[in-house]
């Protein structure tokens, strides 16, 4: 695999999972080979710094960001900051993200927010030194329409993050036998 996108909302109705299904459509429909997962689809252990690291799935999560030249994160925005999902993903597979080009996707109910992914990207520079994008997408429910991204704006972004974090990815871990 090349490239990830994680969505970490467990909300069945979730915003910011429409901005990664879009970022994943946007990748594929580039012919960059990727892989979309979403953490509804997992039952992760709240992170415990003991016994929940055996989990099956945390296993299995570590291993697919371990592998991935880049990721793209969907991210929902709660009381000012990043859902406790996305956090907890981190948390659980730590070292996993060492040195990963990180691009964000946000999702909150208003535009007061813009700043909520902040602590999760700090984390990730300062412990694994990964490279986070630093031009992220943020969106309110006035980007949507039922459970697609309707606002032109907010998808231009998303294809500007999606081309970003494959460029850094690429530009930091060239493999000679892959195009450009």
């Amino acid at each position: 695999m090349a490239f990830l996108v994680v969505s970490s909302s467990l909300n069945p109705n979730s915003r910011s999972r429409c901005l990664a299904r879009a970022a994943f459509a946007r990748l594929e429909a580039s012919g960059i080979e990727a892989e979309y997962v979403d953490l509804q689809e997992y039952s992760l252990p709240l992170c415990d710094g003991s016994a929940a690291y055996a989990h099956p799935a945390v296993g299995t999560l570590a291993q697919r960001i371990r592998e991935a030249e880049g990721i793209v994160y969907g991210v929902p925005v709660y009381n000012f900051g990043a859902g406790a999902t996305a956090k907890n993903l981190i948390e659980l597979t730590g070292s996993s993200w060492s040195e990963k080009v990180v691009g964000f996707l946000c999702a909150a109910g208003g535009n007061r927010s813009y700043m909520a992914v902040m602590g999760l990207a700090n984390s990730l520079m300062l412990d694994f030194r990964a490279i986070i994008v630093p031009r992220f997408v943020y969106a309110n429910d006035s980007a949507f329409r039922g459970d697609e991204v309707a606002d032109e704006k907010i998808l231009r972004r998303i294809e500007e993050l999606v081309t970003t974090v494959v460029r850094f990815a690429r530009a930091l871990n060239p493999l000679p036998e892959r195009p450009r």
